[in-house]
């Protein structure tokens, strides 16, 4: 769950350089001009208040370029109302994008989403943005797909992408698979792993066990735990029970359930190097570098510099720090600005959204496969003394990344 304007617009000098494709530079070159935009005066765009703010009207629209597009979001919440601010910082950043984004609550629904799909299209919108969660991705899907509009959707239950639904969300199985293989290349040869008993712990597990097995590394047990400490320290004892048969274990679960996880990994006596801890992208928060227990830990996650200042300047436009995935509203918009300018009459065609070379965004290279998954350039970082280090970059091109 899991974009400088400085930063980005470096990157797309560098992609350039190594002589990336048009439909790259697209992505490249407006994730990458934000910050040398001058802000538009167009009152649609202008700061609402910080993102607990109640739903704007109805028929908001950002922007007053020619090209319709919609952006479906559950307006009631401050989630909803972040991601739509950070949609209207990108138009923001892009007056001469040629995008109106028509903005529509769908509720978190099927049926909301449906709703509000129809009206979408129904005003000439040529691309939906959104929606977050997935019932309202699969009902937007159910009206989006016969009338041939695809949609860049913000859920990361990969059970509702397919061919014409594209998902730009932190995918949990990518994060299994950058931090699994990378300690198969560090000769990690025998885990464990410690799960939460939930539909995010058997989405990891599937994937845990898949790239396992390709890694050529030996998944010796797996242990799921309840949400209370007691189960998850009697499950961190039989991990420990081990020994040195395993050589690493992987602890994907963070934000909230750090502090428990925490000490249950200390009072098992898993901590302290005795094996090396592998997480997720959720640990890419201060609630996990910051205690001890999780030292020396790697895992995965996007280049933060990109998602510093975009943060940075969202604050300075709204009063208040955005939500980690606020950048995927910035980098849908972005990239709809970019394709509409640069990409030809049919910028939203399956040819050009699943462009293999890719786009970079706020939060760095990422790209649509067929399936509508989607793949990112995910560093590799480790937990020191309350810091966090890069040990591996993220890569700035597909090729560098395989």
């Amino acid at each position: 769950m899991t974009g400088a304007a400085g930063v980005a617009s470096s990157a797309a000098g560098a992609a350039s350089a190594r002589g990336m494709t048009r439909r790259t530079a697209v992505g490249v070159a407006f994730a990458g001009l934000a910050a040398a935009c001058t802000t538009t005066t167009n009152q649609a765009t202008q700061p609402t208040p910080a993102a607990s703010a109640t739903a704007g009207p109805p028929e908001e629209v950002l922007g007053t370029g020619t090209v319709p597009i919609a952006l479906l979001l559950p307006l009631a919440s401050p989630l909803g109302q972040s991601f739509r601010n950070a949609a209207a910082l990108a138009v923001a950043d892009f007056p001469q994008g040629n995008i109106r984004i028509l903005v529509k609550d769908d509720g978190g629904s099927d049926a909301g989403a449906r709703n509000a799909v129809q009206q979408a299209i129904g005003q000439g919108a040529q691309l939906i943005l959104g929606p977050i969660f997935s019932a309202a991705v699969s009902g937007a899907a159910s009206v989006a797909r016969p009338a041939n509009v695809p949609i860049i959707g913000f859920s990361t239950d990969v059970s509702v992408a397919g061919p014409g639904v594209y998902l730009l969300s932190f995918l949990p199985q990518q994060d299994v698979e950058r931090i699994v293989t990378y300690a198969g290349s560090q000769g990690k040869r025998s885990m464990s792993a410690l799960l939460p008993d939930s539909a995010y712990g058997l989405v990891v597990e599937a994937a845990l066990r898949e790239i396992a097995g390709r890694s050529g590394i030996r998944l010796l047990s797996v242990e799921r735990y309840a949400a209370n400490r007691s189960d998850l320290a009697q499950k961190a004892q039989a991990i420990a029970s081990f020994g040195s048969q395993i050589d690493s274990l992987f602890v994907p679960e963070g934000g909230d359930a750090a502090a428990a996880i925490g000490t249950a990994l200390s009072q098992s006596g898993l901590s302290g190097g005795r094996v090396q801890l592998l997480g997720s992208g959720q640990w890419d928060d201060p609630r996990v570098s910051s205690n001890p227990a999780f030292n020396g830990g790697w895992y995965p996650a996007p280049d933060k510099a990109g998602f510093q200042a975009f943060a940075s300047r969202y604050n300075a436009r709204y009063g208040a720090a955005p939500p980690r995935t606020a950048s995927l509203a910035y980098d849908g918009a972005t990239l709809a600005a970019g394709l509409v300018r640069s990409a030809g009459p049919q910028p939203f065609s399956e040819t050009v959204l699943t462009n293999r070379d890719g786009f970079i965004g706020v939060d760095g290279l990422f790209r649509f496969e067929p399936n509508g998954q989607n793949r990112r350039g995910l560093a590799v970082y480790e937990i020191s003394g309350g810091t966090v280090q890069i040990r591996v970059p993220a890569p700035r091109s597909f090729a560098a990344a395989s």
